[in-house]
């Protein structure tokens, strides 16, 4: 009898995810590590942290996907990643210690501080489900606490929101929350007055949508300032603290919640056994085939993937597609053990969405704005989302609110603090 290679794969991303569902299994022992037992769909963290869509409609059970046909024989460990002992060829979790023969790094990438480590206590932070519902459980009890508070000036301490960032994810929220200003508020909180709610963000170059086209870009800052945003460009923060931010020109703002989408960098992994070190923003360099430079049978694909090429000498984008098709590309590559063919990424274009009605699209050459991209938009997100109960689920909630200016989610749901978790029986 022959022993299978194991393959292992560690994140159930975008990446990851298509990997192990594309991979041969009876070829290969497969297995997958994440921290959570579900794949989430971060293009609508947003939605949940602004009380558009429940948690729910936005996550699939891993274990779920792996008992459907292509995903069967894929075996799933939960666990944080905390090293990758070389010279064992095994990951290291805070559960287990898990053996490989080729190892596919597909973990994400996480906020980036740049430098300022000490905002992640300062800051709300989207990168994650419990960050987008942190997001959505502070802004509905700003809310309810301003509608009974009588003193003006701490209603509008309150209801002083900022984002950092000017990408997708930043003007998703941002238009979200000026939603909620020129909709919302004065039919669920008729106590507060319009203008007691402030939303700012800070972009540190001279657009919005820097990725995009500068018409995405003008249609963009045009649409949030409907929504009664105020957009600073051109302006970094340097400093939060007591509530103060501090620009780049001296200028200060007051902000009570301040959102954090301003960059990403790689998750971070220890290495035993070696003295490798990843590259530029803890991503991983690559050849075209995937294969990380200077590891033996150690792969990266999706965000923490850094390929260079004459048309991306700063790396592939860290877009869901570019995951997706590398993921498909490397499985194939496994499948049939040829490596002849390198890794071409086929750019399917950029959307992003301000509000209702309200968004852009660049596809190819072509330049998508207002309603005809906002329901490209849509559809395009909701044929990604795995599994039909959460596209009937996130479909029905979009229409229902188009039509009704309304949703049932705005639930304050904190959870309870008390028990805390029993210890396991190996933790003492």
């Amino acid at each position: 009898m022959t022993t299978k290679e194991k393959i292992l794969v560690l994140g159930g991303g975008f990446a990851g995810l298509n990997l192990v569902k594309k991979l041969d299994k009876e070829k290969y022992d497969v297995a997958l590590v994440d921290r959570h037992n579900y794949h989430a769909f971060p293009p609508l963290f947003y939605q949940v942290a602004s009380s558009e869509l429940d948690p729910t409609s936005i996550c699939f059970p891993l274990r779920r996907e792996f008992g459907k046909r292509r995903g069967k024989g894929v075996r799933f460990h939960i666990g944080d990643v905390k090293a990758i002992d070389v010279a064992n060829k095994q990951v290291i979790t805070n559960y287990e210690s898990i053996p490989y023969d080729k190892l596919v790094i597909a973990l994400g990438t996480t906020n980036n501080f740049f430098g300022n480590p000490d905002l992640i206590n300062e800051v709300y932070t989207l990168k994650s489900t419990d960050e987008a519902i942190r997001i959505r459980n502070e802004i509905l009890f700003r809310c309810e606490r301003a509608a009974v508070e009588p003193d003006q000036e701490k209603r509008r301490r309150m209801l002083s929101f900022i984002v950092i960032g000017g990408g997708p994810a930043g003007v998703e929220i941002a238009g979200a929350i000026g939603e909620l200003k020129r909709y919302i508020l004065k039919r669920d909180y008729p106590e507060i007055p319009i203008d007691d709610l402030s939303i700012t963000i800070i972009e540190g170059t001279d657009r919005l949508l820097g990725a995009m086209s500068t018409e995405a870009s003008a249609t963009a800052l045009r649409d949030l300032r409907q929504l009664m945003v105020n957009v600073k460009l051109g302006r970094l923060m340097k400093t939060y603290k007591d509530n103060i931010v501090t620009l780049d020109d001296g200028s200060t703002l007051y902000s009570e919640m301040v959102i954090w989408t301003a960059g990403v960098t790689g998750t971070p992994i220890e290495f035993i056994g070696s003295d490798y070190k990843p590259g530029r923003g803890a991503r991983y360099p690559t050849d075209d085939y995937c294969r990380v430079k200077g590891l033996d049978n150690i792969y990266a694909i999706g965000d923490i993937n850094f390929l260079e090429s004459e048309k991306f000498p700063r790396g592939l984008p860290q877009l869901a597609q570019v995951a997706i098709q590398q993921g498909k590309f490397l499985a194939e590559n496994f499948n049939h053990n040829r490596w002849d063919k390198p890794f071409r990424y086929k750019d399917k274009g950029s959307m992003a969405t301000i509000g209702r009605n309200r968004a852009v699209a660049d596809i190819n050459k072509i330049h998508l704005n207002g309603f005809l991209a906002w329901m490209a938009w849509m559809f395009i997100h909701l044929i990604s989302l795995l599994g039909m109960r959460s596209k009937l689920s996130v479909l029905i909630n979009w229409i229902w609110a188009y039509f009704s200016y309304n949703t049932a989610l705005r639930l304050l749901l904190f959870g309870a603090k008390y028990p805390r978790r029993g210890s396991m029986w190996d933790k003492g």
